[in-house]
């Protein structure tokens, strides 16, 4: 019990406080209040995740029945089952919730909202691996923070999307979490590590850019929440 609690602690306490520090990142209460309801956002997505992501794991049984190949299926499942689901759901409840707010957008407030709903996920996903975990590996989780870095990601882009109107952002703002996402899940399957010793290296790069992403939504804030350019409202 004592070890399970140590877990949640390491793992949670970064993104609370990393939420609170974005939360404060503008201080209008429009804002603050839009912070809430996305961390809300993202605490939830877990319920239609569960269910995308059971509907895809029945369709990839089916086709391991008929093409029994490990590697494949660990593929599919690793960057389909898991990282596409969460991703896609991620995405829709971030398009859903600034449809849905009358609230004046500009390219820093999208991408924080983005990201703080990859907190709240974050935030879930790690209290549910405490269970059975160790506090040295959440620890780890709890620096590298990789649902937040794709959600930084992902709301930066698609916000440049809507500021220049050049719809390859909008690609690039889904594909690049997922692509991260499930190589990174793939990296640490068996039948991944089972193709080349050095093939470790792989997970621990991903896992190095995760840092990386920490590392650039904090310069973000600092350096752009004062900048015209990234404050002003999205026509």
């Amino acid at each position: 019990m004592g070890l399970f609690i140590i877990s949640i602690i390491v793992s949670t306490v970064p993104c609370i406080i990393f939420y609170k520090w974005l939360k404060k990142a503008f201080n209008e209460e429009k804002y603050k209040e839009l912070c809430k309801k996305a961390l809300l956002k993202g605490m939830f997505a877990v319920l239609p995740i569960m269910l995308t992501s059971a509907i895809l794991f029945i369709i990839g049984r089916i086709m391991h029945y008929f093409y029994p190949n490990e590697l494949v299926y660990q593929m599919y499942y690793t960057i389909v089952v898991l990282a596409f689901s969460e991703e896609l759901i991620k995405f829709i409840l971030f398009k859903k919730l600034i449809k849905n707010n009358d609230y004046k957008y500009s390219m820093f407030s999208l991408t924080i909202i983005m990201t703080i709903i990859g907190i709240g996920f974050e935030l879930i996903e790690s209290i549910t691996f405490s269970f059975g975990s160790n506090p040295i590996t959440m620890l780890i989780r709890g620096i590298t923070l990789g649902h937040v870095g794709y959600g930084f990601i992902m709301g930066y882009f698609y916000a440049k999307m809507l500021k220049t109107k050049k719809k390859r952002y909008g690609l690039l703002s889904f594909g690049i979490p997922w692509f991260l996402h499930g190589l990174y899940d793939f990296s640490l399957s068996d039948e991944f590590m089972a193709l080349n010793d050095n093939l470790f290296v792989v997970a621990l790069l991903l896992t190095l850019i995760s840092i990386i992403c920490v590392i650039l939504i904090i310069r973000f804030v600092k350096k752009r929440r004062n900048d015209k350019k990234y404050i002003e409202e999205i026509k």
